[in-house]
Order: C-alpha cells, then structure tokens, then sequence
C-alpha cells in the first residue's frame, strides 16, 4: 500500500470574521513584519505604504492569510512592549484592509491586549507563540472574542530558547504539550485551535528535524497543524548559508511538511510555497 500523505491531513474549516476558511487543501500564510528586527530583512514593512505593498504582493502570489507582527522573536530580540506593538499593528490592520476588504489577516503577538486590539481592528486569527504560557490572559481574551487561535509550543522565551533547550523525547513532549493546549483552549471557549509544532523557538538542529520526520504525530492532538520553517536556522545553518540564501531549502521542508499533512505554511515567499501545495496535492491526487 503506498502511503498518501492525505491519509494524515484531516479536513477542517475555520470560522473569520463570520468566513469560512476550508483546510480541506494547504494554505499559505504570507509574514509581514512591520518592525525593523526581523531576522529576513525581506519581510520587513515598517511604513504604513510598504505593508500595503507587500501585502498586494503576498495576495497576488496565492496568500490566503496574512500573518502581521511588529514583535521580532528571534533569540535576543529587544521587546517592543504590548503599546508599542499595537501603535504598530493596528494602522496596519487598517490600512490593508481598506486597500484589500477581503483579506484574512493573523496577528502575532503574545500580549492579550495586543491581540484584543488588533481583533477588534479587523484582524481574524491571533497567532500566539507562547500558547498563552507568557500572558495568562490571552486564552480568555480570544475566547471572549471567539477568534481562531494558533497555539506554538516553545521551550523557554524567545530570551532563553536557545539557550541550552533539553528533551528526552521531543515528538512526544511536543505532542503532549500541544494535546494539553487544545484542551485547554476548548474548554476556555476557543473553537478553532491551530498547533504549531514551534521549529527553532527552543529545539536544537536535531530537535528540529527529529520533529520534522515524526511531524504526522501532531494529528493525534486533533486540531489542524501550522509549519513555519521558512528561512529559519535549521535551514541556512545545515546548509552553511544565510537566511537570503535559504529559499530551496526552505521548499524542500514545505514538501517534507505537506506530505506529513501540513494544512498550513507560513511562510516569506508566497509563491514558491504555493506551487509546492499544487505540487505536493497533484502527486497526491495522481
């Protein structure tokens, strides 16, 4: 019997903004950054006009969301502060929304606060990498705003993750934490709970791609999976290269990743990821 990678990504749909998001086939979420500290300078929008440019342009390739974040969080970034952060944000939810009405928008942020504003600015999802642990208030928060959640796992903070991150088993520390969080998360109220299994925020290379390999293990949580391996580390640091110059490698995990039932990648580079969906799913349907 050949294996299908069908045969592990559930069908689900998710409620924004009163639309219905099916995750029956892949989606692309496209980053905008809008701060200067992201660790791929390509992604930074830090006025109000180039985050509506890069965000015509990540639509135009294929986007069907949106992921905005003015907090970078790669190991010993400064923090910006929830005020900062939402002086940020929420132009930028209002200027691309006025520009592109329809458009699916994910906001980082691991303030409840935050998330609150942008929500009621017109943002969808709230994309969280703490899974709440850094903010005790944000589980309530989004149930009370009933917005979809994107729940990461993390060892540590972005101030420590990489310090010296341990497990003895970390597929299965991994799923349990990520089986915990959805449970957690309905019960507070949080019908659309999406995991992030949380590559480089706390995982050594090995851990990383030991996580990657047994990735089909996540939908025992029973909840879609987010990918966001884009031009990270486990990339450019395999291949002896820089984040600029880790876009094949970074296609070569979206392959691994959908064939393991990814239903969505968040990702820099819209289009490449979105011809390996189409790629990925031909193969699948062949």
């Amino acid at each position: 019997m050949r294996f299908k990678s069908t045969s592990l990504r559930k069908d689900f749909t998710i409620r924004c903004r009163g639309k219905l998001l099916s995750l029956a086939d892949p989606l692309v979420m496209g980053i905008i950054n809008v701060t200067d500290d992201s660790f791929y300078s390509d992604s930074r929008s830090r006025e109000l006009h180039e985050s509506v440019l890069r965000a015509e342009a990540l639509l135009a390739d294929g986007a069907a969301i949106l992921d905005i974040g003015a907090q970078s969080t790669r190991p010993g970034a400064p923090e910006v502060g929830a005020a900062e952060e939402a002086a940020r944000l929420v132009p930028a939810i209002h200027a691309i929304l006025y520009k592109f009405p329809e458009a699916v928008i994910s906001v980082d942020t691991y303030h409840a606060s935050v998330a609150e504003k942008c929500i009621l600015a017109g943002a969808a999802i709230v994309n969280d990498i703490s899974a709440g642990d850094m903010d005790p208030e944000m589980i309530p928060v989004v149930a009370a705003l009933q917005a979809p959640y994107i729940a990461m796992h993390m060892q540590g903070t972005p101030a420590t993750m990489q310090t010296n991150p341990q497990y003895e088993d970390v597929v299965q520390e991994v799923l349990d934490y990520c089986i915990r969080k959805t449970e957690a998360c309905r019960a507070a109220g949080i019908h659309d709970v999406i995991l992030d299994p949380g590559f480089g925020f706390g995982k050594t290379l090995t851990h990383n791609y030991q996580l990657l390999r047994e990735m089909g293990m996540l939908h025992l949580a029973g909840a879609p999976i987010l990918i966001g391996v884009s031009r990270k580390s486990m990339v450019y640091k395999l291949l002896g290269a820089t984040p600029a110059e880790a876009l094949n490698g970074t296609t070569v995990l979206h392959t691994a990743a959908l064939e393991r039932g990814a239903h969505i990648l968040r990702v820099h580079d819209v289009k490449a990821a979105v011809e390996a969906v189409r790629i990925v799913s031909f193969m699948e349907g062949a």
